[in-house]
């Protein structure tokens, strides 16, 4: 029997600021649906969807149903509609079209910090979450020294939320969640803010919850933790669901469509940032200067990135960030020109490139792929532009060592020598 269960499930974005207009119309259409009425501005807005631009549907027609005790990892690319569809199933917020029907309590943890009050301290914001996830006091009270050892954060108990860090703020938040004991438990990707420790220990935690039969959803981009945990998967693109099954053959499906994406850069709908300068073209280069879509591992792999600046702005200096991610959307590394010191900004033109060497980048034979971001500094940055697997490449077998053998697992290549002392 499900347990949560979506038909035509749809939400619709204004992009620009909010008029008077607009307002009185999704009030109205608020009221309509609390009465149980037809939405007296659905026909109108259709129109408007195909009449006018600054209109996104972040979901469209979304028809699917969990089971009791299902684990779903749901998995897209930035702006595929994730977090929409879990604000929606955690009634954060309403959809524009279509219902959701959900049986059963739920618990959510979707932004950092969520429900916490920055003036309250540690303390108190466990009993004012825990009460906003539907706890007893005496529930709360029972569990509150369970719930602090969990988090990490005994020492700043009693000092308020606003002097933590935002690891600090999703531990503590992540720890009441998890003792809620709910039936349904919503996660987003928020465990990406704690540290590496904290992160095996939520994953562990959402382990133990999902063999104790509570029904898991799970938004992530670390496709090994979706592969180990859950048993389900769907796949949205474009707010729609591409592919709904089992979570290995979801994990499939996704990577393959990464690698089969060959919409050029300049047309990418997904990027992210002001476009005051973006990037219209990437190319991977080998040393001699011709492009390439295989790498070899252990030489340089050069990266060359178009760009057009058309206000002709001039910055103190911009951080220009390349991470290199797995077939699985696994970031591997991160590379950035200010943590090698180089300067940018002062020398930028109406167009140009960027030019970036990756010394001696040894990785397993494998696919791959890169994604890059623009901020305007490094410090109070303004994101100028940004595109997730911007460009993809494939890493061939090699005789890295010399020896005519690879290693059996991982994902990098060192150089090492072996003696006896």
């Amino acid at each position: 029997m499900p347990v949560i269960s979506t038909e035509g499930l749809s939400k619709r974005y204004r992009l620009g600021e909010l008029n008077r207009r607009y307002l009185f119309r999704d009030i109205n259409s608020f009221f309509a649906k609390c009465l149980g009425r037809p939405d007296p501005n659905a026909m109108v807005d259709a129109r408007e969807t195909h009449a006018r631009e600054g209109v996104i549907w972040a979901l469209r027609n979304v028809d699917m149903e969990i089971e009791d005790g299902d684990v779903v990892g749901v998995i897209g690319r930035n702006g595929s509609g994730k977090s929409t569809l879990l604000k929606i199933l955690s009634r954060i917020t309403t959809p524009t079209e279509g219902s959701a029907r959900i049986k059963g309590r739920v618990a959510s943890l979707l932004e950092v910090g969520t429900g916490f009050h920055p003036e309250l301290t540690g303390r108190d914001n466990v009993y004012l979450n825990g009460s906003i996830l539907g706890m007893p006091k005496e529930m709360i009270k029972a569990k509150f020294d369970e719930i602090v050892a969990f988090s990490g954060v005994e020492e700043f108990i009693d000092t308020p939320v606003k002097r933590y860090s935002s690891g600090m703020s999703v531990r503590l938040a992540f720890a009441v969640a998890a003792h809620l004991e709910p039936d349904i438990l919503i996660i987003d990707e928020v465990l990406a803010v704690g540290d590496a420790e904290f992160q095996k220990k939520c994953l562990g935690t959402i382990g133990e919850s999902a063999k104790g039969g509570r029904t898991i959803l799970f938004v992530s981009h670390n496709a090994g933790a979706v592969e180990s945990l859950c048993t389900k998967g769907i796949v949205l693109n474009n707010g729609k669901v591409a592919y709904a099954g089992t979570q290995t053959d979801a994990i499939q499906f996704y990577s393959d469509s990464m690698e089969k994406h060959n919409e050029p850069l300049s047309e990418r709908r997904d990027r992210s940032g002001s476009g005051e300068v973006y990037v219209v073209n990437i190319k991977l280069k080998a040393k001699d200067g011709t492009e390439v879509h295989a790498h070899i591992p252990g030489e340089s792999l050069f990266v060359e990135m178009e760009y057009e600046n058309p206000h002709d702005l001039k910055f103190p200096n911009i951080l220009l960030g390349l991470v290199i991610k797995s077939h699985l959307d696994v970031p591997l590394f991160t590379i950035s020109n200010y943590v090698t010191g180089d300067s940018l900004g002062r020398d930028l033109r109406k167009s140009g490139k960027f030019l970036c060497e990756i010394q001696a980048l040894a990785l397993m034979p494998g696919l791959y792929h890169l994604d890059y971001y623009i901020n305007s500094q490094p410090k109070g940055a303004k994101l100028l532009d940004g595109v997730n697997g911007a460009v993809h490449f494939t890493v061939l077998e090699s005789n890295y060592y010399g020896s005519g053998k690879m290693p059996g697992q991982g994902v990098l290549l060192a150089p090492s020598k072996w003696r006896v002392a």
